[in-house]
């Protein structure tokens, strides 16, 4: 769900002057400028905990700098004796509230400095000329706000020095004490930052007498995390540990007090398998470990006791010798992403490993020439303003990168709408891909004019950055986006925005909960210093107390909001209460009315990990029902941390109310529930409305007896789309008393992230970050591409393997006005011979007749089984036309439709087929045909053909005198003696089949030629467009995309 955009901002880490060096000759002298360059390098980075402020090193400089904007703001430069004494710097630490540093040196001490922000003085001062008077006043909210935040001073201190005398491996620096692993001997120190009452400051734990490590070595790297409350350590001989801090734990009898708890959950078997680092991720109990041969695994916490099972493991971009070691981990702040630097270079993943952009792509040589260190290696990243950029360190370079990241907007507020349109949030604004609106076509263009660029106000975003969350409205019209405090809304169409005229009236609450639009209304879970509401604001008013339509009170805060169906509203809060309102519109006035809630106490453990909240109700419900019922008739569903949980309801003996609950998927990044976007879904027989159907209209049309895919429920895994056609399957299935198994869901693959199903257009729009080096640009920069990928080959396959020829039939009516429909039906069709052809089935587990049999159906039959007889090998013909009419009839039925050139696709199986001569007199025909209809583009391929058939020209001669094209005899016989020089003449020259010789590839209709080794899948993914739906060159495995393409012979 993250990006890359743009190209990165560079900062000078140091104070080196960039001018080459001469020796007393007057050469450059290149010694000098490389000690010069490595003692300016940046050797260590870290961030403060609240993201204001960061911190790097060099091995004899301590830099102190602002994050917003990127700034220094103090430096200390250690003096030459201490350098001597103490050794140069190696490692820096922070104490998490950014008062204390803590530099480790190679001589293996601790300089501790303190830092302190000055509240009053001011290293940079704004100034800003005034102009005309309406300009001045429309800009003065925003220099006064600028003025007030302004670039506060850093002061920085000496404190002391503490000498470890067995040796550092690790340093750890956290809250209350200096975490510290000595080597000689193997321990644990925690030096507190101050002595406690007794005036102890120091407590060991030997690490020999820690009965959870197996072997007793050091430990070399330290990861903890404040949200888990956990710590991973990395061990000398590869492994990787669980660790919790104990603290008032009893001590036990004649031996000392334990102050670590830990559990192994990497021990590798070989060398190549040991953990070198580490990172958490608290938001999806996740533990990532890079490994020495550059792979990362990934674990799941689910206690506290040692149960971390392998989860996944990410594709690594390359082989060690491509990638080299790994030299940090670093989740996003959200969670979402997990970022890995390498030795030449990084790479990103989405939580659960789908991989996204990397450095690796890059030409180094030009990266090299544009001194570019950030594609060619990187010592550490830090994700900095909320995970909108990543800063970057290169080994041996004196410079800071800043690279800008695009984030979904589903990262930081779950909701229907944002799932179904994409959103990207950037540090100062939105991108909003407006495909969906637009024809059919457009959709999957992927032209980089259908993103619609929206700037937040700087306004809002000098007092509230970073944005925390956005959210789009159902049609697409409106957008709100809220940051540390208060919000803001725009509207797409006027291109304006509304925000708090009283800063005041903004600073007062806070978003906590989520927001989501209900037509031009829009519902946002606050929090202010008293209350927790809910509140109703409209986009046709302005953004002021006075303005407010509507609050409700809520006991607690709440965690999700969400709407579902027509006008409700759910609000699952902290005290494990999932409310239901219904949203009452009359006339000018909405408010909210509670009709029921369900409590979830011993259901839901965790309040907190919950991410979305849905339900499903029964038909009759939905018709007839009453609204306070629904809670007693819903299905809900819950994301909880990455587990899709169904809640089904039923009574106990005693006749009352309980739920049963079920985890139906697990590892899901996102979910949509088709029941959700009724909004948005418009029948595929037309192009979509430029304004959406009225909810009532929607809502009846999606109860009709054949909904298609509109009752289907979707998730993504990390690694494929996945997809229940029938939700109401699924809930049968999980009914207690049926005691079966899930019903598979159909799994669609991509090879790009994701990021929105367009039900109505048949495809999985997503989106991919390329990297673009152009030799006349001095930098490389991140671009985005849409993305595109029909479903619908996949879903019609399960239908027919579930012998629901029905199902199928119905589906395809709904999407048959689609102008791609009848390549998706050759994806199907391809797919299932190369599967079959792989791997012979028994003749009753052949799926292919039943394919064959549904796509009789459709008047396109013809077309489609000649296209995917022209990408696929000769080898394959003889599987797909065993379960076929003879060549011969279905060239016939293409005559009689009057589909020449499809007749001349079948004309090519009659040659591999038939014998000589029936092809000569088929193709004749043909030509006869042809000319009856002028279509002298097949008549100069028919021409082709009977010279390859017969390189003398006698049968060319003798057909075009039959159908009255006879040339002269002067061209003929130049065609005939020709040496073959040209393109067209070599062409031309191809023997009869022979056998035992090699395959090439021939194009019947094409000036190209190329081998064809090995099939081409078609319906490869990562679509870009309608044309290239089909297979092309770069993404077959040696097809060709040309147009007549048919024929394969042996030379």
């Amino acid at each position: 769900m993250y990006w890359p955009v743009g190209a990165p901002r560079v900062y000078a880490a140091a104070k080196r002057r960039r001018k080459h060096l001469l020796d007393s000759d007057g050469n450059e002298d290149e010694e000098e400028e490389a000690t010069a360059k490595e003692a300016a390098a940046v050797i260590g980075l870290r961030l403060s905990r609240n993201g204001q402020y960061f911190a790097t090193i060099t091995a004899t400089t301590l830099l102190i700098w602002q994050t917003s904007p990127v700034l220094l703001l103090a430096t200390v430069t250690r003096s030459l004796q201490s350098l001597k004494q103490y050794g140069a710097n190696a490692t820096i630490l922070l104490r998490p509230d950014f008062s204390i540093a803590v530099v480790q040196t190679r001589n293996g001490f601790l300089v501790t400095y303190s830092i302190s922000i000055d509240p009053v003085a001011h290293i940079y001062q704004q100034s800003h000329e005034t102009g005309q008077s309406r300009r001045q006043s429309s800009v003065d909210r925003f220099v006064i706000e600028e003025e007030q935040k302004g670039v506060r001073e850093a002061n920085i201190r000496f404190r002391m020095v503490i000498k470890i005398d067995a040796g550092i491996g690790k340093a750890l620096a956290l809250d209350e004490e200096l975490v510290v692993a000595t080597e000689k001997p193997a321990a644990v120190q925690c030096i507190k930052w101050a002595p406690d009452n007794a005036g102890n400051q120091t407590t060991t734990e030997l690490l020999s007498r820690t009965a959870w490590i197996q072997k007793k070595s050091n430990v070399k790297d330290m990861i903890y995390d404040r949200a888990m409350s956990l710590a991973i350590w990395i061990s000398g001989d590869g492994a990787a540990y669980a660790v919790q801090r104990l603290v008032g734990t009893p001590k036990e009898s004649d031996s000392p007090r334990r102050l670590f708890q830990g559990y192994g959950f990497h021990k590798p078997d070989i060398q190549n398998h040991w953990a070198i680092k580490g990172a958490i991720n608290a938001r999806f109990s996740l533990l990532a470990i890079g490994c020495a041969n550059a792979e990362i695994r990934v674990y799941t916490a689910r206690d506290y006791v040692g149960n971390i099972p392998l989860s996944h493991m990410p594709q690594t971009p390359g082989s060690l010798t491509t990638t080299g070691s790994i030299t940090s981990l670093a989740y996003s702040p959200d969670g979402y992403c997990l970022f890995a630097s390498y030795e030449k270079g990084w790479a990103i993943w989405s939580v659960y490993g789908k991989p996204g952009a990397s450095s690796f792509t890059a030409d180094r040589k030009i990266s090299d020439i544009n001194g570019e260190d950030w594609l060619s290696g990187v010592s550490e990243g830090v994700w900095l303003h909320g995970g909108m950029s990543i800063l970057l360190s290169s080994p041996r370079e004196d410079r800071l990168w800043l690279l800008e990241m695009a984030k979904s907007a589903v990262t930081g507020c779950f909701c229907a709408a944002n799932i179904a349109r994409t959103v990207l949030l950037t540090e100062s604004g939105l991108r909003i891909y407006r495909g969906y609106d637009l024809p059919l076509l457009t959709t999957i263009s992927g032209d980089t004019s259908l993103w619609h660029h929206v700037q937040i106000p700087s306004s809002y975003l000098a007092t509230q950055r970073p944005i925390r969350s956005a959210v789009i409205s159902h049609d697409g019209r409106y957008l709100a986006v809220a940051g540390r405090r208060g919000l803001a809304h725009y509207s797409i169409s006027s291109g304006r925005w509304k925000t708090f005229g009283d800063a005041s009236a903004e600073n007062a609450f806070v978003v906590r909960g989520g927001m989501c639009w209900y037509q031009h209304i829009l519902l946002a879970a606050v929090e202010t210093d008293e209350f927790h509401e809910l509140r109703l604001y409209s986009r046709e008013r302005g953004l002021d107390p006075s303005s407010l339509m509507y609050t409700e009170r809520l006991p607690s805060p709440a965690v999700v909001i969400s709407l579902a169906g027509q006008d409700s509203l759910l609000v699952y809060t902290y005290e494990n209460v999932l409310y239901h309102y219904v949203v009452n519109a009359l006339g000018a006035t909405v408010s909210l009315v509670q009709v029921g809630q369900i409590a979830l106490h011993g259901i839901v453990r965790a309040p907190a990990r919950v991410r979305a909240v849905s339900w499903i109700l029964p038909d009759h419900q939905l018709r007839d029902g009453d609204p306070s019922q629904d809670v007693a008739e819903a299905s809900v569903i819950f994301l909880v941390d990455a587990k899709l949980v169904l809640l089904q309801p039923s009574t106990n003996d005693e006749g009352r109310l309980r739920y049963d609950m079920r985890v139906v998927a697990s590892n899901v990044e996102y979910f949509d529930l088709m029941r959700d976007q009724i909004p948005l879904l418009s029948t595929p027989q037309q192009s979509p409305p430029q304004s959406p159907q009225s909810p009532s209209q929607e809502h009846i049309d999606a109860l009709q007896t054949d909904r298609g895919l509109r009752d289907s429920l979707w998730y993504f895994d990390g690694n494929s789309v996945q997809c229940w056609p029938d939700v109401e399957d699924l809930l049968r299935s999980t009914l207690t008393e049926n005691d079966r198994d899930l019903p598979p869901p159909v799994a669609i693959s991509a090879d790009f992230y994701p990021s929105s199903i367009a039900l109505s257009r048949g495809v999985l729009v997503g989106i991919d970050a390329d990297l673009v080096q152009r030799r006349d640009v001095q930098f490389a920069f991140f671009r985005l591409s849409i993305r595109t990928q029909l479903f619908l080959p996949q879903i019609l396959r399960r239908y027919l393997t579930s012998f629901d020829s029905a199902a199928a039939s119905s589906l395809s009516h709904r999407y048959q006005q689609l102008p791609y429909f009848s390549h998706a039906l050759e994806i199907l069709l391809h797919t299932v011979l190369d599967d079959e052809v792989d791997s012979p089935p028994s003749p009753e587990d052949a799926l292919l007749p039943s394919v064959i049999s549904f796509l009789s159906s459709f008047p396109d039959y013809l077309d489609i089984l000649v296209q995917c007889t022209r990408k696929t090998e000769v080898r394959s013909w003889q599987t797909l036309y065993a379960h076929l009419p003879p060549a011969q009839e279905l060239f016939e039925a293409s005559l009689e439709k009057n589909l020449l050139k499809t007749a001349g696709g079948y004309l090519l199986v009659l040659h591999t087929f038939e014998d000589l001569e029936s092809s000569s007199r088929q193709c004749m025909r043909l030509l006869q045909r042809a000319k009856e209809v002028s279509d002298w583009e097949l008549c100069k391929e028919l021409a082709r053909f009977l010279m390859a058939m017969d390189t003398s020209g006698d049968t060319l001669r003798d057909a075009l005198a039959k159908i009255d094209l006879a040339p002269s005899s002067t061209s003929v016989a130049t065609n005939a003696g020709s040496t073959g020089s040209d393109e067209d003449n070599v062409r031309l020259k191809t023997p009869r089949p022979q056998q035992g010789r090699s395959w090439k590839r021939y194009s019947f209709g094409s000036k190209k030629m190329m081998n064809g080794q090995t099939r081409s899948p078609a319906g490869s993914v990562g679509s870009r467009s309608p044309r290239s739906l089909a297979t092309t060159p770069e993404e077959g495995r040696g097809g060709d995309s040309e147009d007549g393409e048919y024929f394969a012979r042996r030379d």
